[in-house]
């Protein structure tokens, strides 16, 4: 298992983190996700099978950049 912490500075309310969360939560691989208001930052929890670029492209389609 990998854990990351991955910078999304748009994020800044609930309705954030409920897209981030919604969106990473159901993927096949990932066991936990996490948005974090107060560091701007998403922790994801994720086995080999899933790639980064997936995660990334994600938050991406939820409609906030990833620094």
């Amino acid at each position: 298992m990998t854990t990351e912490t991955i910078s999304v500075p748009e994020v800044h309310c609930g309705h954030c983190v409920g897209s981030i969360e919604g969106a990473l939560k159901p993927m096949d691989g990932v066991s936990e996700a996490k948005v974090d208001l107060d560091t701007k930052s998403v922790t994801v929890t994720y086995d080999d099978t899933v790639e980064r670029d997936v995660i990334v492209k994600a938050i991406e389609d939820q409609g906030y950049a990833v620094a």
